[in-house]
């Protein structure tokens, strides 16, 4: 597997690229965003690691160009952990963000953690369709709607909530839906999750009520 490790510091690719090699991934490098859309132009890679303030394109920005042709798994790097970028990152299709000064290690478990998931909702889906009042979820199909309208979520925001969906009436933990989402074991903060619900809850509309916080233990996706 190739990992596309975008970043204007030459010692963070370095460090990065130490890493991804050791754990046997081939790696590209690119110094900024606008290198980083035209390799993706030329080659296809299995991830993107992508700095987000960078000269020549911020990281943002490449990745909604990157987005127009292709579905690459992306983790984001920034020095900035408001909720605001988190969100803004996670509207464009990124499937997880990272706030520096980080640890190659975790930064490596996710990676391995985004890769093994890439794909997989699909293949665990079966042939059934589920409908909650005014939501409707087909798994097959992979759509949802609301009130007859289909949303259009990103991949991650699809595996939240049909985890939820089938699994609906039950107390999810945060350790439960990190673990079963993305593919790893709990570690770090929670706010990953927490804005992906926000999200989710905005997609949702007059359905948005359906997911109760339980404050203290994580989430319950209700019956009714």
């Amino acid at each position: 597997m190739t990992i596309l490790i975008v970043d204007d510091e030459s010692k963070i690719r370095s460090l990065i690229t130490k890493y991804a090699v050791f754990e046997g991934y081939a790696v590209a490098e690119a110094e900024n965003g606008m290198q980083a859309v035209e390799m993706c132009r030329e080659h296809t890679y299995d991830l993107i690691i992508m700095d987000v303030m960078m000269p020549e394109l911020d990281g943002f920005s490449a990745v909604r160009e990157i987005r127009k042709t292709s579905s690459v798994p992306v983790i984001m790097l920034s020095a900035r952990g408001e909720e605001y970028d988190r969100i803004h990152g996670f509207e464009l299709g990124i499937d997880d963000y990272v706030v520096k000064p980080f640890s190659p290690r975790e930064l490596m478990m996710r990676v391995s953690a985004v890769l093994k998931r890439s794909g997989a909702g699909e293949e665990k889906v079966s042939d059934d369709i589920i409908t909650l009042g005014d939501l409707t979820v087909d798994f097959t199909a992979r759509r949802v709607t609301v009130a007859g309208k289909e949303l259009d979520l990103s991949p991650k925001e699809y595996e939240l909530l049909f985890y939820m969906v089938r699994n609906r009436g039950i107390a999810l933990t945060r350790e439960k839906l990190i673990s079963e989402v993305w593919g790893y074991d709990f570690f770090g903060d929670d706010r990953t999750l927490d804005t992906h619900i926000k999200l989710l809850r905005r997609e949702l509309g007059p359905c948005a009520d359906k997911i109760t916080t339980l404050r203290g233990v994580g989430y319950r996706f209700e019956k009714e």
